[in-house]
């Protein structure tokens, strides 16, 4: 089984915004972070806003964030809504096999789809968000450590 770059995009700017709860975030600043296409992101998170995943405000201090907590955000179905396809073999998609009906390789394989969404069932982005992983990925995108709260910045000529 192999995810597309799209889910893996959702994925990741779910993590990028669960280690970024106390501020809103831009998808430049993500897709910055990670190293990957703006233009590409930009359609992630619009469906990712479409499904409630994530929270877009427009304009002047809009930006993203998590619509809903950490903890409710289920991985698998993540992957259910952000994958165009999950057939795994032709046959899934449009049954156009010379051997459908006696098969047992669709079988086996939609047992496996079927176990690998089982395990993905059991992880929220708070899982991936965990204590001890927490620290080292704000560190690598580049974000205060999760519980430290960054110093807000004031535009010059704005006081403070």
């Amino acid at each position: 089984m192999r995810l597309t770059r799209y889910t893996d995009y959702a994925l990741r700017t779910l993590i990028y915004l669960g280690l970024n709860e106390t501020r809103v975030s831009s998808i430049a600043e993500i897709a910055r972070a990670y190293g990957i296409s703006e233009s590409h992101l930009t359609k992630v998170v619009h469906q990712l806003g479409r499904i409630g995943l994530v929270q877009t405000t427009r304009g002047r201090g809009g930006g993203l964030r998590l619509a809903r907590p950490p903890a409710e955000i289920v991985v698998g179905t993540v992957v259910r809504q952000t994958e165009e396809d999950l057939a795994l073999v032709e046959c899934f998609a449009n049954g156009a096999c010379a051997i459908t009906a006696p098969c047992r390789l669709r079988k086996a394989l939609g047992e496996a789809l079927a176990a690998f969404l089982a395990v993905l069932d059991r992880y929220t982005l708070a899982d991936l968000l965990a204590e001890d992983a927490a620290p080292d990925l704000a560190l690598l995108l580049g974000l205060p450590s999760p519980g430290v709260i960054a110093p807000s910045v004031i535009a010059p000529g704005r006081g403070g």
